[in-house]
């Protein structure tokens, strides 16, 4: 999987169960290894691919939710994970967007695959996903209710942009906080992480140097 060719671009958010800012990713340590102010990491990433393209097949328009739980510091692994695709994907696109988000194909998301150790599948479900002004959003019925705003700025951007070497954005995110009712409930799990820690950022990735 990983020998074909793919690229897309879109927008991302996410919103973990830390209290503002996340120490994770902060931290004078190296990235991940500060403990999580909760104890544990609980954190919905949330994905729409305005363009791409995974060898011949088109993947414009299409949504994904990735869901992790770490038990301690992130650092430390033990990461269980589990992907979502957008219903209206067909068996090719199914294919292809579980293999770029879950970092079988390469790409950002494989510098979380020798953390994770518990793979709680992939499953099609509906997903929306919106972006109003600075305000992006997603839901899925009866798993997900996610929403994030910028962080208060002085900037007249309205954002607090921050190089933080994520992964999904290596160039820099804005800081964020979730909105009230934001939850996740599926796989024995729910969460709700109103409040918290938030991040979005426009992406562009690639398989290819």
């Amino acid at each position: 999987m990983a020998d074909v060719p793919w690229h897309l671009s879109g927008d991302y958010f996410e919103n973990c169960s830390c209290s503002i800012v996340c120490p994770c990713l902060v931290s004078a340590a190296p990235p991940l290894t500060a403990r999580p102010t909760e104890g544990f990491c609980n954190v919905p990433l949330i994905f729409h691919v305005e363009s791409g393209r995974y060898g011949d097949v088109a993947l414009d328009g299409l949504n994904v939710l990735v869901i992790l739980h770490a038990p301690g510091i992130m650092a430390d692994g033990d990461w269980s994970v589990a992907a979502y695709i957008d219903q209206r994907a067909n068996d090719e696109q199914t294919e292809a967007l579980a293999a770029i988000f879950t970092g079988a194909a390469g790409g950002p998301m494989a510098a979380f695959t020798p953390l994770i150790s518990k793979n709680l599948g992939v499953r099609k479900v509906p997903i929306t996903f919106r972006i109003e002004g600075k305000t992006r959003s997603a839901e899925i019925p009866d798993i997900l209710h996610m929403s994030v705003d910028p962080l208060p700025t002085m900037h007249p951007s309205g954002e607090m942009w921050a190089n933080i070497g994520h992964p999904v954005s290596p160039d820099g995110m804005v800081m964020a906080v979730g909105a009230a009712g934001n939850t996740f409930s599926d796989h024995g799990m729910r969460w709700d992480n109103s409040g918290k820690n938030g991040l979005y950022a426009p992406i562009r990735w690639s398989n290819q140097a």
